[in-house]
């Protein structure tokens, strides 16, 4: 009984929206169910964004991501790749403004491939997108 009192106690782990800067800079966010991942590396300069699971995604085009909010908007590019067991789909692109105004100004992202959905509530994701906009090459780097 004092054990699960104990447990009761101990802090739950949340999963929030992350930025990490550094020579690329990274804004992450995880869920049960899947990860989404953008990174930029202002040197070239290159945005990303990546969303991964445990099983397999269906390798079909277009890649589709729909902001749902205020805010909302659809994007989609058939220049996306897949890493080698289908479960992380990647897409690049030299601007990402549309993208970042999504996770940043809306209540949930939706990542489409065929008939497949993958949501990620946005709740907590406008304050670290707004850091990951800042992103530069650090002085002497």
């Amino acid at each position: 009984m004092r054990l699960a009192l104990l447990l009761g106690l101990l802090p739950i782990q949340a999963h929030a929206w992350t930025f990490t800067p550094g020579l690329i800079c990274r804004l992450s966010h995880e869920t049960p169910n899947a990860k989404i991942e953008l990174t930029y590396d202002p040197a070239k300069p290159l945005y990303s964004v990546t969303v991964s699971r445990a099983s397999p995604l269906p390798n079909v085009d277009p890649f589709t991501m729909r902001f749902i909010g205020p805010a909302g908007r659809v994007i989609s590019t058939n220049r996306h790749t897949f890493n080698d067991d289908s479960t992380a789909v990647t897409a690049q692109d030299s601007g990402f403004g549309n993208v970042l105004d999504g996770l940043q100004f809306n209540d949930t992202a939706q990542a489409i491939l065929g008939t497949t959905t993958i949501t990620f509530p946005l709740n907590g994701a406008a304050e670290p997108t707004a850091e990951f906009r800042k992103c530069e090459v650090t002085a002497g780097a």
